[in-house]
């Protein structure tokens, strides 16, 4: 096996080095359901396969997005599946470009209502590169969604940068956060934040057929004074796992962007409303291949991935 060092900091696809399972309930249905992850070609990108409905499969792409209120769902031909963007964060967030995601039920897990057990299991069996570079959105001029007091816009620039900015009833007030994704900060700095909610909100969203699989073990609960079930993993908590929300709605776009993205007071609905815009206006975005950065040929480094070389994510520097 080649030195994984010499491979380029992420300018090639790649999968899952070995199948993953997870199991669990969904946070809105509260429905049991088993999940698997699986290696796939190169090209094919995020793919979810309904086993329960004759492995019905949705692409993770904008024209299949379907209810955005409180989480991020897909649809196709009357199959839905739910809230999609935890999974979706993870994966653009470590760089896996291509896998299918199989359930057996309507909503994916909600997990520990982070993405951390994704990354961890990512790293637990590695990220394999593939004989195929890696395109990514490149934002050519600004795209801008405005509703009252919540914006959120998506600028040119290098990298893959976020700026979110929340405001929200005490206990949490008001926080902000930048990041950039080339740093390598999403599986410390982003992944391990977990979704919240406020105390005084369950009576009604349960009546609304919402968070019926939500609890302590899944989910940051508030009350007047702050967690009832804390601590928190870090202190800004609360809008990092907006940014985290924030990549997984984005991540339907079907392709990792390069460019700069600022959110205030923005949610779901406005992520995808970001992305649809952008998508339909094709003056504004290009399709670009990340650069090689070694100092080998290229197709040197081809030649190593085609050896199926299995190497750390952060090694990959994705």
């Amino acid at each position: 096996m080649a030195n994984p060092a010499h491979l380029s900091s992420g300018h090639l696809e790649q999968t899952i080095a070995e199948p993953l399972e997870f199991s669990g309930v969904g946070l809105h249905s509260g429905a049991p359901v088993a999940m698997r992850l699986l290696p796939a070609p190169a090209g094919s990108g995020i793919v979810f396969r309904r086993t329960d409905l004759d492995n019905f499969e949705i692409s993770a792409i904008g024209r299949n997005v379907a209810k955005v209120s409180y989480a991020t769902s897909l649809m196709r031909q009357g199959v839905l599946i739910q809230t999609t963007e935890h999974l979706l964060s993870a994966l653009i967030g470590m760089g896996v470009d291509n896998v299918i995601v199989e359930l057996d039920n309507l909503e994916l897990p909600i997990l520990d209502g982070s993405a951390l057990p994704y990354v961890e299991a990512f790293l637990s069996v590695g990220i394999r590169a593939q004989r195929r570079r890696r395109e990514t959105i490149r934002v050519l001029r600004e795209i801008e969604v405005r509703e009252g007091n919540k914006f959120i816009g998506i600028y040119p620039g290098s990298g893959y940068r976020i700026q979110y900015a929340i405001d929200f009833p005490a206990p949490i007030g008001q926080q902000s956060v930048s990041v950039d994704l080339a740093a390598e900060t999403y599986g410390v700095a982003i992944a391990p934040a977990r979704t919240f909610g406020y105390q005084a909100d369950e009576k009604r969203l349960r009546n609304m057929g919402l968070i019926r699989g939500a609890g302590p073990e899944n989910a940051i609960i508030l009350d007047a004074q702050g967690p009832v079930n804390g601590p928190l993993r870090f202190g800004n908590e609360y809008v990092c796992h907006k940014v985290l929300d924030l990549i997984g709605d984005l991540a339907l776009a079907g392709r990792r962007i390069e460019g700069h993205v600022v959110a205030e007071r923005a949610g779901h609905a406005m992520h995808a409303a970001l992305v649809s815009r952008l998508l339909k206006d094709r003056s504004a975005w290009e399709l670009a291949h990340v650069p090689v950065a070694s100092s080998r040929p290229a197709r040197k480094i081809v030649a190593d991935a085609a050896m199926n070389e299995v190497v750390s994510p952060a090694l990959l520097g994705v």
